[in-house]
């Protein structure tokens, strides 16, 4: 009988974490990376990448990283088919880079807009159509896309996040229904508040934050990677 280790076991495969140098992405790596898979950490900042893949090392996984911005359709292809090329496969991608401009509507700059469109749902886009043929040809693979709670509702100072999160479960459902016949499951997760970079920021511009996260969670905390 199959244990439940070798059931869940991802030994052989290779994962993609976009942004997967800090917050749930790390998080995401090293569960990966615990289950077996060989992590490929996509990101700009090479100093965090380079220690998010000592981290997943120093726990027993097996990462690389690669440069690339992932707003950047040809920079998106040329590392997706780098890491191909160099790991021999692609199974898992998890679209998990994202930025967010904390402003009021009316304060919102069109640089402003484009600058989280493109960080969140464009790279989510590029980054799954870069990997399609790669997990066409290895006869299947996993899509993760990284929403929000911010998908299913708004704050005052989250119009372009909370739109692109939106984007997020709608273009996972399109994905889901246009490639499942070449075996490729999407599925979208929606974080509440976690305990990360990003949300320490956000705290900073509202300072009643804390309180307001818990008094609406049941647990009365913030959640942790």
């Amino acid at each position: 009988m199959e244990s439940l280790e070798d059931l869940f076991s991802l030994k052989g495969r290779v994962a993609v974490v976009t942004g997967g140098n800090g917050g749930i992405g790390l998080g995401m790596a090293r569960g990966l990376a615990r289950a077996g898979a060989s992590i490929a950490i996509v990101g700009r900042n090479e100093e965090k990448s380079t220690a998010a893949v000592d981290d997943l090392k120093q726990r027993g996984g097996s990462a690389f990283a690669v440069k690339a911005d992932v707003s950047d359709y040809d920079a998106v292809e040329n590392a997706i088919n780098g890491i191909a090329e160099r790991a021999g496969r692609i199974d898992i991608l998890v679209n998990n880079a994202g930025t967010n401009v904390r402003k009021r509507p009316e304060a919102l700059t069109p640089e402003d807009w484009h600058t989280v469109m493109d960080a969140n749902i464009s790279s989510a886009f590029f980054c799954s159509k870069a990997c399609f043929a790669h997990m066409k040809a290895a006869q299947g693979g996993k899509i993760l896309n990284n929403g929000s709670m911010m998908s299913i509702f708004g704050t005052p100072l989250s119009a372009a996040y909370a739109s692109s999160k939106g984007a997020m479960t709608q273009l996972t459902k399109s994905l889901a229904t246009a490639w499942a016949e070449d075996n490729i499951q999407v599925n979208c997760f929606l974080p509440g508040w976690i305990d990360t970079d990003m949300t320490v920021l956000a705290r900073e511009v509202m300072p009643d934050l804390n309180d307001r996260v818990l008094t609406r969670t049941p647990a009365k905390r913030w959640g942790h990677i």
